[in-house]
């Protein structure tokens, strides 16, 4: 009979020991999800830090009257009452 209950103990506790090793491959695998969508999140952040940083430089640039004045006369050629506007077109290269 001690054999028998030797035996059934050594069989529960391999069950038990294979179920507690399956519960920390499935956390090690989470884990492992978590970090690359941690990762995944950080460039993004990284990416708008960046992206904020130029916006914030534009609204500098272009809260100075002048430069905004200049940037609307280059893009949407504006010009002041009374004023000539001349374009130039550089000559076409025949590469």
């Amino acid at each position: 009979m001690q054999a028998y209950t030797k035996r059934a103990l050594s069989v529960l506790l391999f069950i038990v020991l294979m179920a507690l090793l399956w519960q920390l491959y499935q956390l090690y695998l989470h884990n492992k999800e978590l970090r690359e969508s941690f990762s995944a999140l950080n460039n993004r952040v990284e990416t708008f830090n960046e992206e904020n940083l130029v916006l914030q430089a534009d609204l500098e640039y272009f809260s100075e009257p002048e430069n905004l004045e200049k940037e609307i006369r280059s893009r949407f050629n504006y010009k002041k009452p009374g004023e000539n506007l001349i374009i130039i077109v550089p000559p076409k290269n025949d590469n």
